[in-house]
């Protein structure tokens, strides 16, 4: 469990996955376009199958994914996580999405922030990418306000509904 300012990230658990699920399809006519994971017959079983790809990622080591709640009230707002992790390299990749109804809050921005502590303090990480595609002004909003550095361009980066697009690579060091 990590304090994230109004915000607490935790991993799921399966009473997560009705709000999970909820969000999800509430969220999907403006997420869709960048997670194409995202759509509206989202159901509570997709959100478990989810879940235990998290449980695993983490008990491996290979994926660090947690649900951002709102500390006061518990709703659930959106989540958030490392993966991708270049072990050689000592690099990883940081995502992160927040529902609908709780854009705009500092959600996206608490999540990265206790995301990038914990790569670099407890995870001995040297970078953080943060990839976003190309039009995704929210994201990319985010990546600016974590103090991240745009770093350029990649072209057909990322494969979104079966389609390569180009993409931002961002970068975090400590």
């Amino acid at each position: 469990m990590l304090t994230a300012g109004p915000f607490l990230l935790r991993p799921f658990t399966a009473t997560d996955a009705p709000a999970f699920a909820a969000a999800v399809r509430e969220s999907c006519p403006g997420v869709h376009r960048w997670m194409p994971w995202a759509h509206a017959g989202y159901t509570e079983d997709d959100a478990l199958l989810w879940f235990s790809l998290c449980d695993a990622g983490r008990l491996d080591g290979t994926s660090f994914e947690f649900g951002i709640f709102d500390a006061a009230s518990g709703t659930f707002v959106g989540g958030c996580g490392l993966n991708q992790f270049n072990v050689s390299h000592g690099f990883c990749n940081l995502g992160y999405w927040v529902r609908e109804s709780w854009q705009r809050r500092g959600a996206a921005l608490a999540g990265v922030l206790a995301l990038k502590r914990m790569a670099f303090e407890d995870l001995g990480q040297g970078r953080i990418e943060i990839v976003v595609a190309v039009g995704n002004e929210a994201s990319l909003g985010v990546a600016a306000k974590a103090g991240a550095l745009r770093e350029g361009l990649a072209r057909n980066r990322v494969k979104m509904n079966d389609e390569f697009v180009d993409a931002y690579v961002w970068s975090l060091v400590p």
